[in-house]
């Protein structure tokens, strides 16, 4: 009995030695960087930190064009009250009637001067 026993428990080691085997090769193949998992692991963290930066560029420019989109903001309400107001003034200017006034040029004797008609 203790020999049977002996002999399963050599095959139990040798399978599982065995077992250790593969997957020691499995493991190698997934870590090679060449063509492995590896790589592909590297290649993704190359692109991961390339898209960390081109995010932060993004997020710099995004901050300035939010700056200069505010100040313009400011300046255009700065000019849109400048623009009421002179509407306001203009409806406070008496109203000229159909008639308009021109101004017609004469010859003169050399005075240099011109006169208005109605």
């Amino acid at each position: 009995m203790d020999l049977i026993a002996d002999i399963l428990l050599g095959a139990g080691a040798l399978g599982a030695g065995l077992y250790c085997l593969v997957l020691s090769r499995r493991l190698k193949a997934f870590n090679q960087l060449e063509n492995g998992m590896g790589g592909a692991i590297a290649v993704l963290s190359a692109q991961v930190d390339d898209m960390t930066k081109a995010l932060d560029t993004a997020r710099g420019a995004a901050g300035d064009s939010a700056n200069s989109l505010r100040e313009m903001t400011t300046r255009a309400e700065a000019a849109a009250a400048k623009l009421e107001l002179m509407l306001a003034t203009l409806h406070d200017l008496p109203e000229v009637g159909e008639r308009k006034l021109r101004v017609v040029r004469r010859r003169s004797e050399g005075n240099g001067r011109m006169e208005a008609a109605e």
